[in-house]
């Protein structure tokens, strides 16, 4: 049977000019109403031998790996989870994700009946489907807070890529919908779920380099130019819904994504729809630095930043920076371009940590055991499977929606400092700059009618 393109019939579908006309009176147009009805069933563990239904929002570069950790984690009979529904505002996308599920369904369990694979063009629609208890989001930025708010509100668990939001007020509306419909959240901060992160956040955390005096964050850049060029919008492509709350702008394939392939977007190089590398990897960077202080619930205080911003064309993130924040505590915070990783500088040595791996001053360090008595970090072995196995314990995950906010808010607080070409002092218990109107009126997007938050 041949899969249709699912239909909305479980939230109304008005015009543009509909919705443009109701936002012009003032009225609120909610997607969905907060799910507390049903807190009480989402509260209580849930048993395994009830499969877990998962629909996947986005399934471009980073939505196709995602989909697939769900679908690996899934086969195993503690998690029972299957994907059932896919989602892309791109058709052509779409169904490559349905028939990628399908594959790895009849590979993997031949014997099984599976359900047919709903594909759908607007993620409400998936959102209303009842049977379907989690989702994973990997949209770009700029529909992050929106598309999980709906999700929290709707009652579906979450696993969404980094960074959290485009925002940190948008971040801060997050957490509250997180936390009002009692869903599970857990944010694309995957470095958390590595055995070499945790090891070298538990040496810092325990002393081994003594009293930390710094922790300096090194960033890649991005380069490149983009072309702002209008072209025909391609058929397989709902651009308007693509764009969202961001303004209207002229569609060129640098804007969004390549129509063959998978290969990098060019959104991620233009400001509107994301921040460029300081969210980009500053998100796994700035959280481990956080994890790893040990201020995961709160901030720097200050922070002074400068960027280029060189004409590129379409692109306009920010290029090559340096950033120099501080914690309550003293302890620095630097930033910079370069090789992305996080060194920690203490009174009796330093510990360096990336992707390539872990070293030390005293390479004694990397081998001195932690003790049953000292501070041992939340361990998990996969960012998925500990999100899925987490909708059944109903725990939070390693990285709650709490965490991502703050680690991201670094991000943002660098951004703005960068925007402003000064310091910018915070209030961590606020959320809000300190007597300074300029950098507040940038906490929070303005959005194109008819989205709200």
């Amino acid at each position: 049977m041949k899969s249709p393109v699912a239909s909305a019939n479980r939230h109304p579908r008005l015009t543009r000019r509909e919705m443009l006309k109701m936002t012009a009176l003032g009225l609120a147009i909610p997607l969905f109403a907060p799910a507390c009805a049903t807190s009480s069933r989402r509260n209580a563990r849930r048993s395994n031998a009830d499969t877990l239904h998962i629909g996947c929002i986005a399934t471009g570069r980073m939505g196709r790996g995602d989909m697939r950790a769900a679908l690996q984690q899934g086969l195993d009979p503690e998690i029972n989870a299957r994907v059932v529904a896919v989602c892309d505002v791109d058709a052509n996308r779409a169904a490559l994700a349905r028939a990628m599920v399908e594959t790895f369904y009849k590979e993997n369990l031949p014997d099984e009946t599976h359900p047919e694979i709903a594909v759908y063009r607007d993620y409400r629609d998936l959102l209303g489907r009842r049977d379907i208890e989690g989702v994973t989001i990997s949209t770009p930025d700029h529909w992050h807070a929106l598309n999980a708010i709906d999700a929290a509100n709707a009652g579906k668990d979450m696993y969404i890529q980094k960074p959290l939001t485009w925002s940190i007020g948008e971040g801060k509306e997050l957490v509250k919908a997180v936390r009002r419909n009692n869903v599970v959240l857990q944010t694309g901060s995957q470095q958390r779920s590595n055995a070499r992160w945790r090891r070298a956040c538990e040496l810092v955390r325990n002393g081994r380099i003594g009293k930390v005096e710094s922790v300096l964050v090194t960033l890649p850049s991005d380069s490149g130019t983009g072309n702002p060029e209008p072209m025909p919008v391609p058929e397989n492509l709902d651009y308007d819904m693509w764009l969202g709350p961001a303004p209207e702008a002229p569609y060129t394939e640098d804007r969004v994504h390549p129509q063959d392939g998978f290969g990098r977007p060019g959104y991620l190089q233009i400001e509107r729809h994301c921040l460029g590398m300081i969210t980009g990897w500053g998100s796994h960077m700035f959280d481990i630095a956080q994890w790893g202080l040990g201020t995961d619930d709160t901030g720097p205080l200050e922070m002074r930043a400068k960027g280029e911003f060189p004409d590129r064309g379409l692109f306009d993130v920010h290029t090559n920076f340096e950033a120099e924040g501080r914690y309550a505590d003293g302890v620095k915070l630097l930033a910079k371009t370069g090789s992305a990783g996080v060194r920690f500088n203490g009174e009796d040595g330093w510990l360096f940590v990336s992707r390539g791996g872990i070293e030390a001053s005293d390479p004694a360090i990397l081998e001195d055991e932690i003790g049953d008595d000292e501070i041992r970090l939340y361990h998990s072995e996969n960012h998925m499977r500990d999100f899925l196995e987490c909708m059944r314990t109903r725990k939070d995950p390693i990285c709650p929606v709490e965490v991502g906010h703050r680690s991201n808010s670094v991000c943002v607080m660098t951004h703005i400092a960068m925007k402003l070409g000064r310091e910018v002092n915070w209030d961590p218990g606020r959320e809000r700059f300190i007597d300074d109107d300029q950098a507040n009126a940038m906490l929070s997007p303005s959005y194109r009618a008819p989205w709200k938050v």
